[in-house]
């Protein structure tokens, strides 16, 4: 038990999670505490009725699998008491960036200020009242606000970085078990605990033993079906789309990307900023629908394998999908407006950059019988892997109810083009 211990937090996820006196003054700054205002999937409560959890118990179930890893023999040989400790802080600090409705609000900072939930994240510790709280404690806001995005640079320390963000970092950890507890759509179980205890150290990174690699397949499997089914579930995608459109149009009267200071943003949270939506004219009718979930209605979707230039273009470039877009309502007979053209890639979308999995994007090791450690290739080791790691891409057209029929048969007629070979069905 450490020496500064205060108490426990009942988390119905991981159990007890005991914190100390410097943890309990940060948990209970205002920076931390709005987490509780912020849901940790906005929109998926469409679907999902339980899916009301909130990005405070996410942070706090971080900051104790962090310090899982650093209890781990393998892990905590490497590191000081100091950086064990300054790993938990980062972890529980990780997404105070987030705005409200969470990733749903990375839309409007990439589009209008060209910046991520993790650029605020590093901000709001180095300028908020979390600076001093830091520095309090004994550690510097500036070092803990890096190590909280993965980007500190200790030399041949890169696995401290790692273990908050990475292909497997104790983030995805989490909110792969979390989220499919709250939304009840459990996809396979995850053992944590084992794919944790399986942690080591090689050449400075964070790499998995290959003992654990049936643990490591069903965390992968799990992404990939909690991805489908909870985070790119249509009818969740559809409020998402909704509040991003609300957020984008009430922008220029609310002033919500002219933030000027922490102050200021994290003043926005998903209460306040949902009040300002239904009462600013430009937004308001959104929020209405919303309320009487009058969703706007999936009228073509499309799985692709991304091997075809067209394909490609639809998924990487804005200005393409617009043309596709003016395209089928032109063809419809539809204000262009009436259309959105949906995929995987934009910043809207949770975790969408962190679906794309290339083979040596999680190391993994094989212990010989002389103690060396072998690197060895995941898709060469693992059948299912291999399969697994090209990224599911699903295209899809949304317009509202009155219009679904003449846009279904405008995408078919103009996403029909496509070549076959781009296609799969799952």
């Amino acid at each position: 038990m450490p020496k500064s211990y205060w108490g426990e937090i009942k988390d119905p996820v991981h159990g007890y999670v005991y914190i100390t006196e410097q943890e309990k003054t940060i948990i209970d700054s205002y920076p931390v505490q709005r987490l509780r205002r912020l849901r940790q999937l906005a929109g998926a409560e469409y679907v999902y009725p339980g899916a009301n959890h909130t990005r405070f118990e996410h942070s706090v179930g971080v900051m104790y699998l962090a310090g899982k890893v650093t209890e781990n023999p393998n892990i905590s040989k490497a590191i000081s008491h100091g950086e064990a400790e300054a790993v938990r802080i980062a972890g529980l600090l990780h997404d105070v960036g987030h705005g409200p409705f969470s990733h749903v609000f990375e839309h409007l900072l990439t589009k209008k200020l060209n910046k991520t939930h993790e650029d605020i994240t590093a901000w709001i510790i180095k300028h908020s009242e979390l600076k001093d709280i830091i520095g309090k404690a004994g550690y510097k806001a500036e070092e803990i606000s890096e190590l909280a995005v993965g980007s500190l640079s200790i030399g041949g320390k890169a696995f401290l970085n790692q273990i908050i963000r990475s292909s497997i970092d104790v983030d995805k950890l989490d909110f792969v078990v979390r989220d499919t507890y709250h939304t009840g759509a459990e996809y396979g179980f995850v053992d944590v605990f084992r794919l944790i205890h399986s942690f080591d150290v090689l050449d400075g990174n964070l790499a998995v033993d290959m003992g654990a690699l049936s643990t490591l397949e069903s965390f992968i499997i799990a992404r990939i079906e909690s991805f489908k089914s909870i985070y790119f579930h249509r009818v969740g995608r559809s409020a998402q789309i909704m509040l991003a459109k609300a957020l984008e149009k009430a922008d220029e009267e609310l002033g919500l990307s002219s933030f000027k200071n922490p102050e200021d943003y994290l003043a926005m949270d998903d209460y306040t900023v949902w009040t300002m939506l239904k009462n600013c004219r430009k937004s308001s009718p959104i929020i209405k629908n919303l309320e009487r979930r009058r969703m706007l209605k999936c009228a073509y979707e499309q799985t692709f394998y991304v091997k075809d230039k067209t394909v490609s273009n639809i998924f990487s470039a804005e200005e393409f999908r617009n043309q596709i877009r003016d395209r089928i309502a032109k063809d419809a007979k539809v204000e262009p407006e009436a259309i959105i053209i949906d995929v995987p890639t934009v910043p809207s979308v949770p975790y969408h950059h962190s679906m794309f999995m290339e083979p040596m994007e999680i190391p993994v090791f094989n212990k010989t019988r002389d103690g060396k450690k072998e690197v060895k290739r995941l898709s060469e080791i693992s059948g299912i892997f291999d399969v697994l790691k090209g990224f599911i891409n699903i295209l899809r057209v949304y317009t509202d109810e009155k219009n679904r029929g003449k846009v279904a048969e405008a995408a078919l007629k103009i996403l029909g083009e496509i070549p076959s070979s781009a296609k799969i069905s799952y």
